[in-house]
């Protein structure tokens, strides 16, 4: 199944709009911690976290479709719901993405700059795109 990529704005808008979409951020553990997470409290959601990569040794999550599987079974989450997948920068979610749709899972969209961006010359990140550049709303971990 294909993955397409989908900008953070376009993604927030049918977290909003449509009940049955969820976002899942599959970044480390650390990330939510000392980065953030999306706040989707705004809107009645949260973010569903799931690594994709563990820290610190940052090996793919042999288990990652049966634990993401698991979690969204709990939310009631069908086959057929909007799944955005969120990281850093757009990488490990697209990965992610693809691993569940392979898993069956036919509505996966990558989110684009992720949560927070490339790096700028100054060599930060949050500044150019992503889901901080975007001013979405955020909390600390």
């Amino acid at each position: 199944m294909a993955v397409d990529d989908v900008d953070v704005t376009a993604a927030w808008e049918v977290l909003n709009a449509e009940p049955r979409s969820q976002l899942v951020d599959v970044r480390t553990r650390a990330e939510w911690t000392y980065v953030g997470i999306p706040d989707l409290a705004p809107i009645g959601k949260r973010a569903v976290l799931v690594e994709w990569q563990t820290f610190p040794d940052q090996t793919v999550d042999a288990r990652f479709v049966d634990r993401l599987a698991g979690e969204l079974k709990a939310l009631g989450v069908q086959l057929d719901d909007d799944l955005y997948f969120i990281c850093r920068s757009g990488s490990r979610s697209l990965a992610a993405a693809r691993a569940m749709a392979n898993a069956g899972y036919r509505s996966c969209h990558n989110v684009a700059g992720g949560f927070e961006g490339p790096l700028d010359d100054l060599r930060h990140r949050g500044i150019l795109s992503g889901w901080k550049a975007a001013g979405l709303p955020w909390q600390q971990g």
